[in-house]
């Protein structure tokens, strides 16, 4: 438990020492939640959906988490380069331990991120329906950013090449937020994309913290949990037996 506690305190001093990361990182979110909410608010309002914000913005938050999330695994491959991983990996605990340590600590940090996002969806106007399910809605938070953060440990463990990361990532995660329902609502979709929708881990997250904050569900918050849950243990199992084989 102490080599758990040592790697996840070292991620987070890393992020709060870090105020060029911590404002870089709200740069995305920032740009959707105002070009999007304020470009198309209208046209919503208009089509009888009423107001847009309120149903962006539990998208938005979990779009700062995932990108924090699955971006903190390249971190990996920095110290796999400078050898940092390979000290790391000699001590004697077990390599799940060493993966879980870094994994919740990158989960931790991104949950930290999408607090400071949601705190921007209230200042442009975002109002939560029931503040009582804020820790509700910090659940699937959580669960999403460690879903990510195991994803973005799993591919790093199989590359040797910062540079490349990014542009593998971003081939996988944009896909993932675009077709969750996070911009638009997965009713009247074409077939296919609510098919890829229903596959989508990303969007039981977002469906979860729609009904946590703003009290609106597609599949009902029971059934988010679970699958989000789900996903997230498999993907967890998938990235430790991952890092149990890397190569240093």
């Amino acid at each position: 438990m102490s080599t758990i506690y040592i790697l996840w305190l070292r991620q987070v001093k890393k992020y709060f020492r870090s105020r060029a990361r911590m404002i870089g990182s709200l740069g995305q979110p920032l740009l959707f939640l105002l070009a999007f909410g304020y470009g198309f608010g209208s046209i919503y309002s208009k089509a009888g959906g009423g107001n847009y914000i309120q149903f962006l913005a539990p998208g938005i938050i979990l779009m700062g988490v995932m990108f924090t999330a699955v971006f903190s695994g390249i971190e990996i491959i920095w110290d796999r380069q400078f050898g940092f991983l390979k000290e790391t990996l000699v001590a004697p605990v077990s390599r799940f331990e060493i993966m879980l340590g870094r994994t919740v600590g990158g989960a931790t940090v991104a949950t930290f991120q999408g607090i400071i996002v949601f705190v921007m969806t209230l200042v442009v106007g975002f109002r939560p329906e029931n503040w009582l399910f804020l820790p509700l809605g910090l659940v699937f938070v959580f669960l999403v950013a460690l879903l990510f953060t195991s994803l973005g440990t799993a591919i790093a463990t199989k590359l040797e090449d910062a540079q490349a990361f990014p542009l593998i990532m971003n081939f996988l995660v944009m896909p993932l937020f675009f077709l969750s329902g996070s911009l638009f609502p997965l009713q009247g979709v074409p077939k296919a994309m609510e098919i890829i929708a229903r596959f989508n881990p990303m969007t039981y997250g977002i469906d979860g913290l729609r009904a946590a904050l703003i009290n609106t569900s597609s599949f009902g918050i029971l059934t988010d949990l679970v699958i989000l849950a789900a996903a997230t243990f498999l993907l967890l199992l998938i990235g430790s037996v991952l890092f149990e084989r890397i190569q240093v």
